[in-house]
């Protein structure tokens, strides 16, 4: 699933911030940052994509560089947002 994640967030990317230029060598865990490929705005584009994709509710907390400075970062918070998702969403399934 990390992949499919990785592929999907980075396939956004390239289309709303590198403009579909696929030349950009956007390595998993090249700092989105750092690099330029993003800025605080784009920040903002990118959490509302993880949200609507993903079907995730992102906290202010949640909105850290640990969490969102690269493609590695990204998939792993995303997967661990899931998965503290599920016992919920079972939970509210069994009542």
């Amino acid at each position: 699933m990390t992949q499919q994640i990785k592929d999907t967030v980075k396939a956004f990317i390239i289309d709303n911030f590198l403009f579909g230029d696929t030349s950009y060598a956007l390595a998993d865990d090249v700092s989105l940052i750092e690099s330029g490929v993003i800025d605080s705005t784009g920040v903002l584009e990118l959490v509302t994509y993880i949200e609507d994709q993903f079907g995730l509710e992102m906290a202010d907390s949640d909105i850290v560089p640990a969490n969102l400075d690269s493609l590695v970062r990204i998939a792993a918070f995303i997967e661990a947002k899931q998965a503290a998702a599920q016992p919920v969403k079972q939970a509210a399934g069994a009542a």
